[in-house]
């Protein structure tokens, strides 16, 4: 793969949720849930991620997905297809089958559980790198894989000419800063974190994979659009109509509150699968409020 001199990824990235009817998956509301986020103006789609229940996805739903969100998207958008495991193996299978039905991208998550060295998980991407053609995003998030890909090893992976990208979950803003002293000018850093958003657009980032743009997608381009353009005073007081959505949507295990949230919306049905559990009744009039004063 050729590398530019900017990043292939920028914008707003949904982290789309995977809909459920009566414990099946509900393609119909998924292909309309994309071309909602499309006519949105959103600029790229996740499949099959956290917020997309892979865990719980047999392996030919996670397939089927990936499919369709690539028909419906038609190009429009780029789609990033989730293809993490803590299975390198599962995890090449998983990204060469993104390659095969035209995806963009896959994004792999650091190898989760296992614990690996910070020398594993290089090789584990590397490993991706030198056997699939496509561009490979990785996804840090220790709250939940437990392990931390280092600036170091990121700096190592960047390298790599299908490396071509971070999802940053940390949280930690001045490690951006950091990171970007260390990469290349066409490596994406993509926020993983909706409520730090507008401050990792501050120190030097391209965007977000946001589970927020799953209920509010023109809001959350509003705000990226704003402080892309410099406008951070606008774009602060979008921020200021989001934030407490941002972090709604995570007062119970996510995506509940999501599901919860579009279900008011009557984009799908506010189904999970075990062992997430349906969104608390506590927390609705929360996620509520929380959509009344993001204008929704």
């Amino acid at each position: 793969m050729t590398r530019s001199s900017v990043p292939l990824f920028h914008g707003v990235i949904t982290a789309l949720i995977t809909p459920f009817k009566d414990g099946e998956v509900d393609y119909a509301a998924f292909e309309a849930l994309v071309e909602h986020q499309i006519k949105s103006g959103v600029h790229g789609l996740v499949p099959v991620g956290t917020t997309g229940e892979t865990s719980t996805l047999s392996m030919a739903e996670h397939k089927s997905i990936v499919e369709l969100c690539v028909k419906t998207a038609a190009g429009r958008v780029k789609v990033i297809a989730g293809a993490g495991s803590n299975s390198t193996a599962e995890a090449l299978e998983l990204t060469q089958h993104a390659k095969a039905v035209g995806a963009d991208a896959a994004l792999v998550v650091a190898p989760y559980y296992n614990k690996p060295s910070q020398e594993g998980m290089y090789q584990h991407y590397k490993h991706l790198n030198d056997n699939v053609q496509i561009p490979v995003m990785m996804y840090n998030v220790p709250g939940r894989t437990v392990v931390d890909l280092s600036n170091a090893t990121v700096a190592r992976l960047a390298q790599l000419p299908n490396i071509v990208g971070i999802k940053d979950a940390t949280g930690d803003l001045a490690r951006a800063s950091m990171m970007r002293l260390e990469v290349p000018d066409d490596f994406a850093l993509i926020s993983g974190d909706d409520p730090t958003l507008l401050g990792y657009m501050a120190h030097g980032g391209h965007g977000v994979i946001s589970v927020t743009s799953n209920v509010a997608p023109a809001q959350m381009v509003e705000l990226y659009n704003a402080a892309a353009a410099g406008d951070f005073a606008t774009a602060r007081s979008i921020q200021d109509k989001l934030i407490n959505l941002h972090k709604a949507l995570f007062y119970d295990a996510s995506p509940s509150p999501t599901k919860y949230a579009l279900s008011r919306l009557g984009q799908c049905t506010d189904e999970v699968r075990l062992p997430i559990t349906p969104c608390a009744v506590d927390v609705r009039p929360k996620v509520d409020e929380a959509m009344r004063l993001a204008g929704l």
